[in-house]
């Protein structure tokens, strides 16, 4: 089930992105955005982003941190947003179900955004899929960190385990990952901040330490409950 889901997300991602690198080569190097200018209206499917919204490239300078950063953040927040699609249907308390539902819209538009800076800054587009279903089982377990930097993604073993999962016990689980997962993200979304030096990844940074710290207090506050 889990790799049937991931493959119908992984083409439609993949149909986004390939949209994504016409766009950026019939505009050339002329365009400029500020922060946040690549879109936030969110995708209605339920088996990932069948419509990205138009990206273009970052504006101002940027440096190796800034391309390690959305390297690092696109396949972190596809891991998200599969998690966010397993609560769609396992979830037992609807206050799971409309957190996991804003996760997805958040994040889906910011991989389009990230994905477009790096086709401007001419580097490799990772597969925002390529750690959905979690990390080897050397990478740590249940948000555990590791040497690739991309702090608290689940293992394959712990992806496997929720997808089995569902009700209460999924509820629990879900939460528990998912906030090892944004802590990672904003240890990561920190260290741009220090390293980085693009305006939009900096600005980007700041907001997904924003709204994911927010949102660890309230998942914090749903397991307390």
């Amino acid at each position: 089930m889990m790799r049937s889901t991931l493959r119908t997300r992984t083409a439609a991602l993949g149909g986004g992105l390939l949209v994504l690198t016409l766009v950026l080569a019939a505009c050339g190097d002329d365009s400029t955005a500020g922060p946040g200018s690549a879109g936030t209206s969110p995708t209605s499917s339920s088996s990932g982003p069948a419509t990205t919204p138009s990206p273009t490239p970052a504006s101002g300078p940027h440096n190796d941190a800034d391309v390690a950063f959305a390297t690092g953040m696109i396949p972190h927040h596809g891991q998200a947003i599969f998690m966010a699609e397993l609560a769609e249907t396992r979830a037992q308390d609807p206050a799971v179900k409309e957190l996991a539902a804003a996760i997805k819209a958040a994040q889906a538009p910011e991989i389009a955004q990230m994905s477009g800076w790096l086709v401007g800054w001419g580097a490799e587009v990772p597969d925002a899929d390529s750690m959905a279903t979690g990390m080897d089982h050397d990478m740590g377990s249940m948000g555990g960190d590791d040497s690739t930097g991309l702090g608290g993604m689940m293992s394959a073993d712990d992806m496997t385990t929720l997808e089995n999962a569902a009700g209460t016990g999924f509820d629990r689980m879900w939460l528990t990952g998912m906030v090892a997962h944004h802590e990672g993200a904003v240890d990561m979304a920190k260290a741009e901040l220090t390293k980085g030096a693009s305006p939009d990844a900096t600005s980007l940074a700041r907001a997904i330490i924003s709204a994911q710290q927010a949102e660890i207090r309230t998942m914090t506050e749903l397991l307390a409950g």
